[in-house]
């Protein structure tokens, strides 16, 4: 946590020089209790982005890849981030997502799974909607808007968050968590 916060605090000087951060909806974000933040994808400064945006830790699931790097590994890892398989139905992050959740912790997520540059609600994994729903908790859509070149402007929006109760109770099946996934993919995208 103490590494966290140093890394919160030099980060927050350096790219809020480097971009202009212009940030709405901050209220949106529950002060406290469980909750996924899902945001599109356009650069890997996004998760730091988000970070440095957000008044609480967020728990990011990031690509195996990032972790084969000894040193990488250890700095992600120090800062809550964890590894997913982006090939396959990865249980091991699955089972981690939702410990994070039952922690009452932020967790992280691109739904799109990549990095996207045009708008495609089919390309929303089922994974989401899943973990949203086994890990009971609400889901904050955000949309970055950013071409992310020095001195820019960086805009968040945080939109209100979403709740699934009326699915906590019920049998779904991939199809169901799918439209889960969409219907969360076209919140993030109503915010542009």
């Amino acid at each position: 946590m103490l590494f966290y916060k140093i890394c919160y605090c030099i980060g927050n000087a350096i790219f809020r020089i480097v971009f202009r951060f212009n940030v709405n909806g901050k209220e949106n974000i529950p002060k406290e209790g469980r909750i996924i933040v899902c945001s599109n994808h356009i650069s890997n400064f996004d998760p730091l982005i988000l970070g440095l945006s957000m008044p609480r830790q967020i728990r990011f699931m990031a690509k195996k890849e990032l972790f084969k790097n000894t040193f990488l590994d250890k700095f992600l890892s120090s800062l809550g981030a964890f590894p997913i398989d982006r090939q396959g139905a990865d249980l091991s992050a699955i089972r981690t997502s939702i410990n994070i959740l039952k922690n009452e912790e932020v967790l992280g997520i691109f739904p799109e799974g990549t990095r996207v540059f045009k708008e495609d609600i089919n390309k929303a994994k089922p994974g989401i909607g899943m973990i949203a729903i086994k890990g009971r908790s609400p889901v904050v859509p955000v949309f970055i808007n950013s071409k992310y070149k020095l001195f820019s402007k960086v805009n968040i929006t945080i939109g209100k968050p979403l709740y699934f109760n009326d699915y906590y109770d019920k049998k779904l099946n991939k199809e169901d968590y799918t439209i889960i996934s969409q219907n969360i993919l076209k919140a993030i995208y109503s915010l542009k």
